[in-house]
């Protein structure tokens, strides 16, 4: 019989390798492009006169827009107002959500208990509740928090509670090897290795706090970024609209990078990604 041929090794390669590092340069360039083509799509469309300024005013004009809203119209309370909302909806949903989720992944009792709630509500639109929010807590601040702790708290607790339950249960073994009871599991074991997927869900869902604002605070806003959106909207402003819409991807560009920076001081021992 002829031998068979050994399989030929993969061809290096930089842009296609999987999970082999990537040049910090070639990273960047990317990241430029991924901002720049859009840039340059836009402005072909609307210098060139492809589509009516109207409907997608030019750079330079959303520009403009820009400068004028925050020197002349204090868009800078709108950002304070909407970044409180979204702070305060935000950490209330942390607050219940991450111990639920925990104990959710730890005990089957509590899974049994909170998983019906959690798993139908969590498909239900926050929208359908607006009416009775604002029954319930009428149309001050605390109704424009309320809509961002529905949106998020309950996504807070089953990705937590998935991340509990992929812990290796050869580590729950180990330690009880070692003579540790169940407070000991759950504080040094359980705790610690589901702080770094904690972090990462409270990154994921921080965006869905944002996306929530704009709903939120279509109740009887007089101020706040999506009030802005929403009379803007009411005249036609599309750069006005534009403007803020930027305001609040460079708001969650900023958070997402808080985020990474704070999941490698607090949990160097794990695994974080390149990007």
């Amino acid at each position: 019989m002829k031998p068979r041929s050994p399989k030929p090794y993969l061809k290096p390669s930089i842009f296609w390798s999987i999970r082999q590092g990537f040049p910090y340069r070639l990273r960047i360039v990317l990241a430029i492009s991924a901002l720049a083509i859009p840039l340059v799509v836009w402005s072909i469309l609307s210098y060139g006169g492809w589509i009516s300024p109207m409907l997608l005013p030019t750079p330079t004009a959303v520009f403009s827009a820009g400068i004028q809203m925050f020197a002349q119209e204090n868009l800078w309370g709108d950002v304070v107002a909407s970044f409180l909302r979204v702070a305060a909806g935000f950490f209330a949903a942390a607050a219940v959500g991450i111990p639920i989720g925990i104990a959710m992944g730890t005990f089957y009792s509590m899974d049994s208990l909170f998983s019906p709630i959690v798993g139908t509500v969590r498909y239900m639109p926050v929208a359908a509740f607006i009416p009775l929010i604002i029954v319930w807590f009428g149309l001050g601040e605390s109704a424009k928090i309320v809509i961002i702790f529905l949106g998020i708290v309950f996504y807070n607790a089953i990705m937590i509670a998935d991340a509990v339950k992929f812990i290796p249960n050869e580590l729950l073994n180990a330690a009880y090897t070692l003579g540790a009871n169940r407070w000991h599991i759950l504080w040094r074991v359980i705790l610690p290795a589901s702080v770094p997927s904690i972090l990462d869900t409270l990154r994921v869902n921080i965006a869905g706090a944002w996306n929530f604002l704009v709903i939120s605070e279509l109740i009887a806003a007089d101020r706040g970024l999506g009030f802005r959106i929403a009379r803007a909207q009411r005249f036609v402003q599309t750069d006005r609209v534009l403007v803020t819409i930027v305001v609040i991807g460079a708001i969650g560009l900023l958070l997402d990078l808080a985020f990474k920076t704070l999941s490698k001081r607090v949990t160097p021992w794990a695994e974080h990604s390149q990007h």
